[in-house]
């Protein structure tokens, strides 16, 4: 069953609780994310950063008035590929009562054209190895896992 096409805008200070809710929904998130009233200041801070970073924006998906979905999409140049931009897409969540509806996609979708936008060469994604639905949705959408990718955990500090 589908819903109606979300509409889809960049996130506003005060989406913080539900996207981190969203963000925890899960359970890999349950394990990384604290979604309690009120939220730790470092969801906010973190959200400050990146609304005022140009080649970061924090995307919604809202049905109705309700944020059914988030993404990030950071816009990284690099040398490779003759100094062209990428598209890095982090944070995907959709909420649990939509999935199953195309949220995702068409949340994907509107990312995809806004790397096109931005004059991006390439988009790119990581999700976790245990995610194997989440990996043949991608998968779904056209992309390909091409690299192998790794993570360094470092030491959380106190700023």
């Amino acid at each position: 069953m589908t819903i109606p096409t979300p509409t889809f805008r960049p996130a506003a200070r005060n989406d913080v609780p539900e996207i981190v809710r969203m963000l925890a929904d899960d359970p890999l998130g349950s394990q990384r994310e604290r979604f309690s009233d009120p939220l730790p200041d470092s969801y906010y801070a973190a959200f400050d950063a990146i609304s005022t970073d140009a080649n970061n924006e924090l995307i919604v998906a809202e049905n109705d008035g309700a944020i059914v979905g988030v993404l990030q999409l950071t816009f990284i140049p690099y040398l490779t590929y003759q100094g062209s931009w990428r598209a890095l897409i982090e944070n995907v969540r959709v909420a649990a009562n939509v999935r199953g509806r195309d949220i995702g996609s068409a949340l994907m979708r509107w990312a995809i054209a806004r790397a096109e936008e931005r004059g991006c060469r390439l988009v790119q994604l990581t999700t976790d190895k245990s995610r194997t639905h989440a990996k043949r949705f991608y998968e779904k959408l056209g992309f390909h896992a091409t690299h192998e990718g790794m993570k360094l955990s470092l030491p959380q500090t106190k700023s």
